[in-house]
């Protein structure tokens, strides 16, 4: 009888035993496995088994990670402060790097990428910022992907969301634009001035040419005028406008 409950026991013991080392992982996830300590292999999705007490898995997750870096003020080459907000798109290439070569990827990455948006915008300028800033983000992407590729990491993208001015910037800049609209008002309105010149100096020629129609045009010019019939003007009329318009009554 107490063999057979020894037995029992132990059999007891061992279910248990290799049911508390059943695991599973889903498709986005792979299992780094240290046994007593030391790393030995990495698991794949599915069902998997470990060695409780003897062995440990740590659960990595293989999908894009956002990381939103708060706004932090940055002083450009023209030493214009400025103040930009960025968001780092991220995911763990070799799981067993990214556990074993660094203590948390996610925070070290933040880090390292606001450190280099300082050392990109502090070597550009506000202009450059402001008009260039896929470019910007592109720079800072791959200066992080240079070192973080070590970890284990691939950096998907940076993207640079928002760019904050100081105020009295703010104010130079609407007057800077302000101006600009105002030049380029100016520059449209003399090239219509001088269109409307060269029109007028192209009519008077072709009138020139032409006496009679010259004559007709200031006729015309008469009948306008005196449409109002309140109104008298008295016109004092060349004789060669005289001549012009017996013609024009004999011909018709």
């Amino acid at each position: 009888m107490f063999w057979l409950m020894l037995f029992l026991m132990v059999v007891l013991f061992a279910f248990f035993y290799l049911l508390s080392g059943v695991r599973m992982l889903y498709q986005y996830q792979r299992g780094v496995v240290f046994t007593l300590g030391k790393y030995t292999g990495t698991r794949n999705p599915g069902l998997t088994w470990i060695a409780p007490i003897f062995q440990n898995m740590r659960v990595v997750d293989m999908r894009i990670t956002t990381a939103d870096i708060p706004k932090q003020e940055v002083i450009t080459r023209d030493n214009i402060t400025i103040l930009a907000n960025t968001v780092v798109y991220f995911r763990v290439e070799k799981p067993e790097d990214a556990i074993i070569k660094i203590q948390d990827y996610g925070y070290a990455v933040r880090q390292y990428t606001q450190t280099a948006l300082r050392d990109v915008v502090g070597n550009s300028e506000l202009d450059f910022v402001l008009s260039e800033r896929e470019k910007i983000a592109e720079n800072i992407r791959k200066i992080v992907d240079a070192e973080t590729s070590g970890w284990g990491i691939d950096i998907e993208s940076i993207k640079i969301q928002e760019i904050e001015l100081p105020a009295e910037m703010k104010r130079a800049m609407a007057k800077q634009a302000e101006a600009e609209r105002e030049r380029r008002a100016v520059i449209i309105a003399s090239q219509g001035e001088l269109s409307a010149a060269e029109n007028l100096m192209k009519a008077a020629e072709m009138l020139a040419r032409s006496p009679g129609a010259l004559h007709l045009r200031t006729l015309q010019t008469i009948r306008d005028i005196a449409a109002d019939p309140s109104e008298k003007i008295i016109i004092f009329m060349p004789s060669s406008l005289e001549e012009t318009v017996a013609k024009v009554i004999q011909k018709g």
